[in-house]
């Protein structure tokens, strides 16, 4: 296997390493199989960084790497302190998964090319749940999958191969802790997981991730009583119904090991809920949460609840508003063992959204922040887009709740109201591409949510330089570059896609390339109603009212056009296209610009990459130059059929007399 196929495990050679006399020897008395996998990654890493074969060392005194459990530490069970003298690292924590994230942290700093002598820190992760929300379908398919074919599932079985180790190892060398393994959108035959019918293979992956500290979940089916065994209905309240889950629950726990409990989408899309009962979100979960209890399981309740059946006509039903409107007056109902999974923002991974009004209102619930890896709306994985930028300024978000920690990362790490289950999911960008992720810059966001989610602390471009340095190269001038390029991509793709938080100017059902009247009459809900004078949305208090859903603070900001932020302007106000920014310029003239100005930058991006040749491997650079190519075709085409669109709506010419087609 080539080093670049280990994504930022890569561990390119590295003889001349200053401080590689401590990666000799090992020495540990623990021998848990985090422990045991620890000491694995130690002789992997030190034959390909430096060459040597590290043999484990009859003594503690003797061994270059010590690790131990120390139980007077304050680092909980995954955190660890790594001390490092001229001569031996010494990696303690109170628990096994602790000595396994802090092996790599100090292995991964070598391979980084960082001088470790000296170091003393102590490290624990900010939210108890970092988790990743596979998309894979049993058929071997992925939704929103743009890395190849599952590596997980092949022709309706599960996938046990070198592969699922590399993987596991990979996710808690970026301190992910826990993982859903399959389509939460859960079909074609997938609620056969939690049956006997892939048992066995279930509980060898159970295994393999456990090893490296990952709990298993699985998405479940709500109507699985029904679709399984043949119930005529899947009433949270029916007593013949919660006995069936009981009795599963009890079967999948007592059966696998390492299993953390169930994934939930309900209600959602066309899938089935306790809205067909009569019943609230809350009875839905709690029904769940009351058969796992016994075994410590978790129920994860995804919040993406809204009408997908909506009139076009109807200008006062607003998808903005659905989460809020079904889950903030249940706070306080659901169960503890029960989180809820809130998406970024209230519509659905755009490039560019408000924060979800839900932040901040839960005050007794646990609830969990969902970002997207997989970039579904902003390229695919054919253009780069950086997503750590966004995922900050979600989590750096002040919610204006009243308390003195009220921003996104205080509530999901739990230091706002106190919930001890609560974090981040991603969604996965992962699939069988031998770089892992299709467009190799796309990896620097699955470990950017990895890093991000054990440390919302962390900066954008601290996480893209050690990425760069990990993954691709550790020359000082392509780090730089290649930097340079993950940090404005966001703002290059939002520049020549949907202007001013419109969102969703995409085809209809796969979501890449321009489509500005896609979903302008589906049943979707998500509406930008451009005619010939304005276009946007208002929600204002005069309009849907979404903007009254934020505490006052934002509120207030929202719901006037002349102090909501520019880049949501279009989210919150409908606007003539005449209407003068900051800038000066006119919203339409604004347009014009932006979408020339993104073209532009992507052809400066494709540049720079190109200078790269010769200077990282040759694989690497071969792949994202051909990425280049389409992102340079699709940026131009969003340019020309997003101009036209407007010039042909408004029939105002742009000042700087540029053909818009």
């Amino acid at each position: 296997m080539k080093n670049w196929e280990q994504a930022w495990l890569a561990y390119q050679s590295n003889k001349e390493y200053g401080d590689k006399k401590i990666f000799r020897s090992y020495y540990t008395m623990e021998n848990s199989n985090c422990c045991r996998k620890a000491e694995e990654e130690i002789r992997r890493s030190c034959k390909a960084l430096f060459g040597t074969e590290p043999v484990k060392a009859s003594h503690r005194g003797d061994a270059g790497i010590v690790l131990e459990k120390n139980p007077a530490l304050e680092t909980g069970e995954e955190g660890y302190r790594i001390c490092v003298s001229d001569s031996q690292a010494v990696i303690q924590s109170t628990g096994d998964r602790g000595l396994l994230y802090g092996t790599f942290r100090l292995l991964l700093k070598a391979s980084a090319g960082e001088t470790v002598c000296g170091m003393d820190i102590m490290e624990k992760p900010k939210n108890p749940f970092r988790m990743l929300n596979m998309w894979d379908n049993i058929d071997g398919t992925i939704e929103r999958g743009y890395a190849g074919r599952s590596f997980l599932y092949e022709n309706g079985e599960i996938q046990i191969t070198d592969r699922t180790a590399d993987f596991a190892r990979l996710l808690a060398s970026a301190g992910i802790n826990a993982i859903a393994i399959n389509n939460v959108n859960v079909r074609d035959g997938a609620e056969w997981l939690i049956t006997q019918r892939h048992r066995e293979k279930l509980k060898v992956l159970a295994r393999i991730l456990g090893d490296y500290g990952v709990a298993m979940y699985l998405c479940i089916d709500f109507a699985a009583p029904m679709t399984i065994d043949g119930l005529p209905l899947s009433d949270p309240l029916d007593s013949r119904v919660r006995q069936w889950w009981k009795e599963k629950a009890g079967d999948l726990f007592g059966d696998i090991p390492n299993l953390g409990g169930f994934l939930v989408k309900a209600d959602s899309e066309g899938r089935p809920g306790p809205f067909a009962y009569g019943r609230n979100h809350a009875d839905g979960a709690n029904m769940l949460a009351e058969a796992v209890r016994p075994y410590g399981g978790t129920i994860i309740w995804r919040c993406f609840v809204y009408n997908c059946q909506q009139d076009w006509r109807d200008e006062t039903t607003d998808r903005a508003k659905a989460g809020y409107d079904n889950f903030a007056y249940l706070d306080g109902k659901f169960a503890e063992n029960v989180i809820l999974q809130i998406k970024n923002g209230p519509i659905d991974f755009q490039v560019r959204e408000p924060v979800h009004p839900l932040f901040g209102r839960l005050s007794e619930t646990n609830q969990i922040l969902e970002v997207q890896a997989a970039q579904e709306y902003t390229g695919q994985q054919i253009d780069v887009c950086y997503l750590v930028p966004m995922w900050k300024e979600v989590l750096d978000f002040s919610t204006g709740c009243g308390k003195e920690q009220d921003t996104v990362a205080d509530i999901i790490s739990g230091r706002t109201f106190g919930q001890v289950r609560c974090g981040m999911a991603a969604v996965s960008n992962t699939g069988k591409d031998p770089n892992w992720t299709g467009h190799d810059l796309a990896g620097a966001n699955l470990f950017g949510f990895g890093r991000l989610s054990w440390d919302p602390a962390l900066g954008s471009e601290e996480i893209a330089r050690e990425w760069t340095k990990l993954q691709i190269t550790r020359d000082p001038q392509a780090v730089e570059l290649i930097t340079g390029i993950l940090l404005r991509s966001r703002e290059v793709y939002e520049k020549y896609t949907a202007p001013l938080g419109i969102g969703f100017m995409v085809n209809p059902s796969y979501h890449y390339g321009p489509n500005p009247e896609g979903y302008e009459y589906s049943p979707w809900g998500t509406y930008h109603r451009a005619d010939h004078l304005a276009i946007g949305v208002d929600r204002s208090d005069a309009g849907t009212g979404y903007s009254e859903q934020y505490f006052e603070q934002n509120a207030s900001v929202y719901r006037n056009k002349e102090t909501c932020p520019e880049n949501l302007l279009l989210f919150f106000h409908r606007l003539p296209y005449t209407y003068r920014l900051s800038s000066g310029k006119t919203l339409i003239q604004h347009v014009y610009d932006t979408h020339f100005e993104g073209y532009e930058d992507v052809e400066d991006m494709e540049r720079e990459w190109l200078t790269l040749e010769g200077k990282i491997p040759q694989e690497i650079y071969e792949r994202v130059k051909e990425r280049f190519a389409l992102q340079k075709k699709n940026s131009r085409e969003w340019r020309d059929v997003i101009n036209s669109f407007f010039y042909r709506k408004s029939m105002i010419a742009d000042e700087k007399g540029r053909r818009l087609y």
